[in-house]
């Protein structure tokens, strides 16, 4: 089986696939995600790069819940967060290189 253009044709379209990736990456970075825990007295921002972005917590959850509940709930919230992050980062890219599984490409 010939590849049509050859080789060059096939490492051009890689390389142009791999730009549009690390475009769209980028362009994910601006894109926030937000979750809570403990009935939302905890929310936490995350981007697209997977960088936290604000933690918000309500005052009265430090006087009813203590300074180790509320830890805990950050933690929960963030990890929440990340995972939409993530999942909605693997499913652009996913779109962009057209479901291929290209390693060092995704």
């Amino acid at each position: 089986m010939k590849f049509r253009g050859g080789m060059a044709e096939l490492m051009r379209q890689a390389s142009r696939m791999q730009r549009k990736i690390e475009k769209r990456r980028e362009e994910l970075k601006t894109e926030e995600f937000e979750a809570g825990a403990g009935n939302d007295q905890v929310k936490v921002k995350v981007n697209g790069g997977a960088e936290l972005v604000s933690v918000t917590i309500d005052p009265k959850a430090l006087e009813g819940e203590g300074l180790e509940m509320v830890s805990d709930l950050v933690v929960a919230a963030a990890n929440a967060a990340l995972q939409m992050a993530r999942e909605h980062v693997d499913k652009e890219l996913e779109q962009v290189s057209g479901g291929l599984k290209i390693p060092g490409m995704g």
